[in-house]
């Protein structure tokens, strides 16, 4: 065993996993570097971005960040943004999972065509419909509120989170629920006890798939919203430039408020996400 080991590890590496890590360090250079130069503009003065703008502030200005939370009003758009997100994340997993547990698992006559019914919506993009959406809400009085917004999402979210959760439960073994049902146990059981304990990599994927799009998400929320007070976090950001002038740091310092949430959720669920992608990858 020992011998094996010390071949394993006198083993030269080949040129072309050397060649792979140097190509993945410098994508990670090209991804990392922005973020770090917007970070260290967001602590400038305008004079010091102007004057040397690759270098490290001479003093850090923390107040760029108050004022783009308390002037810039970050924190009822974050909020917004926050119950937004929520609550179509929650209710498009609910339903994706349910919907694709019923396409993955179950045996019914017209399975094939509402999976391919799903998979069309993935094609349709936000602007063919924008103006019927528009044109229907303003009908419902649902423009101008955040269920307005709440209801696009989950409709936008539902065909790549049945897409994705749907490999998941066709990779999970038939034995499993045929010993389920043997015991008694219901469909709704065989869902809640055994498909989403096992699926939940998937759920993770999914659910970190739909958040990011709708937490970045501007046209819906441009067009839909036009109270100052329900408007979400990417609308607020276009106020900080103007039509003459543009304050860039405090500009820089709002777009790291709105994007730190994201970076936080990749932090914490990146193994998770990783695992996921995988095993679709592999089992899907």
């Amino acid at each position: 065993m020992n011998v094996n080991k010390n071949k394993k590890l006198n083993r030269p590496i080949s040129p072309v996993k050397i060649l792979i890590y140097i190509l993945l360090c410098v994508l990670a250079l090209v991804y990392i570097l922005p973020l770090l130069w917007m970070l260290s503009v967001s602590f400038k003065t305008n004079g010091e971005v102007f004057a040397n703008p690759f270098s490290l502030p001479e003093v850090w200005q923390f107040k760029n960040f108050s004022f783009a939370w308390n002037n810039g009003k970050l924190g009822i758009a974050t909020l917004n943004s926050a119950i937004v997100c929520g609550i179509s994340l929650v209710v498009s997993l609910f339903v994706g999972a349910m919907a694709a547990f019923a396409i993955g698992r179950m045996k019914w006559k017209f399975s094939s065509t509402a999976m391919s019914f799903f998979l069309i919506g993935m094609m349709v993009p936000v602007h063919c419909v924008l103006i019927p959406l528009f044109v229907r809400f303003s009908g419902l009085n649902l423009t101008n509120s955040l269920i307005g917004l709440i209801l696009p999402y989950i409709t936008f979210s539902l065909p790549m989170t049945i897409f994705l959760m749907t490999g998941f439960f066709k990779s999970m073994p038939k034995e499993l629920f045929e010993a389920a049902c043997i015991d008694g146990c219901s469909i709704y059981g065989c869902f809640g006890r055994i498909g989403l304990p096992l699926a939940k990599t998937g759920m993770f994927v999914a659910g970190l798939m739909t958040f990011v799009a709708n937490w970045n998400e501007l046209l819906l929320a441009m067009v839909f919203i036009s109270d100052a007070g329900k408007k979400t976090l990417p609308v607020t950001l276009t106020y900080f430039v103007g039509p003459y002038s543009t304050n860039y740091v405090q500009m820089f310092a709002a777009i790291i408020i709105a994007i730190a949430p994201t970076i936080v959720v990749y932090c914490i669920f990146s193994n998770q996400i990783v695992e996921g992608l995988t095993a679709g990858a592999v089992k899907g």
